[in-house]
């Protein structure tokens, strides 16, 4: 029996499936430590778990695709989040105070057309 949750982070999409077990978490088919290899994702990307009280308790297994290793970080975490409200859903409080159920809207500004970027200018020149 599977628990689902959608997350979503910039780009990234992640697809989260937990279920009771002995603690593995995989990613793509790759180990969390192989996939993600910074400290800092990881540990984002796992947040919910220590919130929650059930690491070691849960198999976690992610489909994470688009954006890139960060934004797929945050995918994972609100998704995880998402997946664990549905197994416990007592676990809400302490979820929610910990800013862990809110989806980051923040998006790449577009490019403009006829500049550099999406803030940046070309230099004027009044001669």
């Amino acid at each position: 029996m599977y628990f689902w949750g959608t997350g979503r982070r910039k780009n990234a999409v992640a697809r989260v499936r937990i279920r009771p077990g002995e603690g593995t978490i995989l990613v793509n088919n790759r180990t969390i430590e192989d996939y993600l290899p910074r400290f800092f994702w990881k540990t984002q990307a796992l947040e919910a778990l220590k919130v929650a009280g059930v690491e070691g308790k849960v198999d976690v297994l992610v489909r994470a695709h688009g954006g890139g290793l960060t934004g797929q970080a945050g995918a994972i975490r609100l998704g995880l989040a998402r997946a664990l409200l549905k197994l416990n859903p007592q676990s809400r409080p302490a979820l929610k105070k910990a800013g862990l159920l809110c989806r980051d809207s923040r998006m790449v500004e577009r490019k403009k057309f006829g500049q550099k970027g999406a803030r940046a200018r070309f230099q004027y020149s009044k001669r």
